[in-house]
This record gives structure tokens, C-alpha cells and sequence, in this order.
């Protein structure tokens, strides 16, 4: 495993929409592993494959790990299905725009569908802090940065 540097925003990459995963291979599987262990050391929740500079559908979320067990979490090709119309404000910040905090309106819960590293196809739905670091990071695949959904708390 490497702990892979974090592109921050004004790098291009970020400002992509990610290409799909179709290869379920061995370097997927680093890739996840790379980023999981560049998510723990920035210390973070969530990271998308373009903040490593990868313009791949791929995030990974660990949302428990720094108050419990880690509960790693890995989303290849991620599709939301649904979402909650009610949605929540929160502040959030991001591992590529570092020292700042932003006021996000998020849904309470999400929807997705996804592939795991072999490329199965599984289904669920997310709440709470689970479903505001999905939106985080699916944002991220779209191009998206929180400056540009959020508002500079």
C-alpha cells in the first residue's frame, strides 16, 4: 500500500467527470488500497479516485473509523438511485480544499448502486453521515467541489 498525494482544488483532474471502471483487476485493487490508506493518513472520511488524480468512478468511505471500528466502505461505478427530498445542512470540508469548512444541504438519506472490486453488482440505502460522505464524494466523480455546492462557513 502508498499513501498517494491528495490533488487540491485548481488541479484539472478534480473539475472532470471520472470515466467508468471497466477493468476489475489488480490495479483496482491497489488503487482502493492506495486510497484507503491516503484516506486514514490526511485523516479523512471518504476520498473519490480523482483526488489521487485517477479519473476513475471509484470512492471509497469510512465513516465509524475514528470514533469506533472501521467500517471501510468501497463504491466502483456508484449510481444514485434515489434520494430523500428533505434534506439537511451541515458543514463539511474536503481533503482537496484543506483548512476550510462549508454549509452543505444534503438529502437525509441516498440511494445507490454499485460494484464491488470484482465487479458484483450490490444495492443499499444510506443515512446520517453515511449519506452526506456518498454525496461528498459522487459529487466528486461528477466534477463537482464543495465550493461549488456549499456555501464558505
Amino acid at each position: 500500500m502508498a499513501v498517494r498525494q491528495i490533488r487540491f482544488e485548481g488541479d484539472p483532474v478534480l473539475l472532470e467527470t471520472a470515466a467508468p471502471v471497466e477493468a476489475f483487476d489488480a490495479s483496482l485493487a491497489t488503487l482502493v488500497r492506495d486510497m484507503f490508506e491516503t484516506m486514514y493518513d490526511a485523516p479523512g472520511r471518504g476520498l473519490a479516485a480523482p483526488q489521487v488524480g485517477v479519473s476513475r468512478r471509484v470512492f471509497v468511505v469510512d465513516t465509524t473509523w475514528k470514533e469506533a471500528d472501521p467500517a471501510p466502505m468501497i463504491f466502483v461505478n456508484p449510481q444514485i438511485t434515489a434520494h430523500a427530498e428533505e434534506e439537511a445542512l451541515g458543514t463539511e470540508a474536503c481533503l482537496s480544499i484543506p483548512d476550510q469548512s462549508f454549509d452543505v444541504s444534503r438529502p437525509v438519506w441516498v440511494a445507490l448502486k454499485w460494484q464491488d472490486l470484482d465487479g458484483a453488482w450490490h444495492e443499499g440505502r444510506f443515512t446520517d453521515v453515511d449519506a452526506v460522505c456518498i454525496c461528498h464524494e459522487f459529487d466528486h466523480l461528477e466534477g463537482l467541489l464543495i465550493t461549488q455546492t456549499g456555501t464558505l462557513q
